[in-house]
């Protein structure tokens, strides 16, 4: 069996790289963009992160986990991946670069298992993270996820 394909993602964000760096980290837009979860992060090298919610039975569970490997504002945020119960982490990396009235944003997600079974959920997640983010960030409020 091939390796997954990496997941590339390429948005302009009308606003500073700035405003977009704090639309990924801050645990207030996390929790608009991730229906309430949590962002819990040590944002340095080797620190742990991870998104926390309420599961199906209203308990706490967590989402997605992972360890910063790269830490760069407003630049480059760089993580290992694991959803779920998944033990195969992969790799996801946000880069900013500044535009004349933009922020180009490029998602890079990529060093899959290739029985990853969250590959899917990743392709389709995405793109709907990001839409959401964008319009947070253009428009000072965003749509429900699904």
């Amino acid at each position: 069996m091939a390796p997954q394909a990496p997941l590339k993602y390429i948005f302009y964000i009308a606003a500073t790289p700035e405003k977009v760096w704090e639309g990924f980290v801050s645990r207030e837009s996390n929790r608009i963009l991730f229906s309430g979860a949590e962002f819990q992060a040590d944002f340095k090298p080797g620190g742990l992160l991870a998104w926390v919610g309420a599961g199906p039975d209203g308990k706490p569970m967590t989402y997605v986990r992972g360890k910063v490997l790269q830490f760069e504002p407003p630049k480059v945020f760089q993580y290992t991946f694991a959803m779920g119960q998944n033990d195969k982490p992969s790799r996801a990396t946000i880069e900013l670069l500044p535009e004349t009235e933009a922020t180009k944003v490029t998602v890079t997600h990529d060093e899959w298992a290739e029985d990853d079974p969250t590959y899917g959920a990743c392709a389709d997640g995405w793109p709907r993270i990001l839409s959401r983010l964008k319009t947070l960030l253009e428009t000072g409020k965003t749509f429900k996820p699904h």
